[in-house]
């Protein structure tokens, strides 16, 4: 029996940690404390330190218009001129794929996914 991975799993599996390790090292790169940096990403400092030894994410090099994105979006943290992290992981995941304008994942979509409703009690 073959077992095969769906393009999601490739995504979170490989796609997302390259990113993710991407932007620590650029960050890193820029001036940035690992500390710091895992702050501004939301990860551990052990994460960043992984990263930056080459022991954790899948390693990918990113080009072009991909890497622009990151280095952007990392330059835009380190300035706190980001409102909208998750819709620019998106962008950079549809860049780095190559599949041009956005996937129909709801996370780069305007409006929530699913509303929430609330109740008074």
């Amino acid at each position: 029996m073959m077992i095969m991975e769906t393009p999601c799993q490739k995504i979170v599996w490989d796609l997302v940690p390259a990113i993710r390790a991407s932007l620590a090292i650029e960050l890193v790169n820029k001036g940035q404390s690992q500390a710091a940096s895992a702050k501004l990403l939301g990860i551990a400092p052990s994460a960043v330190s992984q990263y930056i030894s080459g022991k954790g994410g899948y390693r990918i090099e990113f080009q072009g218009e991909t890497k622009e994105m990151i280095e952007k979006l990392a330059q835009d943290l380190i300035d706190n001129k980001v409102e909208d992290f998750v819709p620019r992981i998106c962008q950079i995941c549809t860049s780095a794929r190559g599949i041009g304008g956005s996937c129909s994942s709801t996370c780069v979509s305007e409006e929530p996914a699913v509303e929430e409703k609330k109740t008074e009690e």
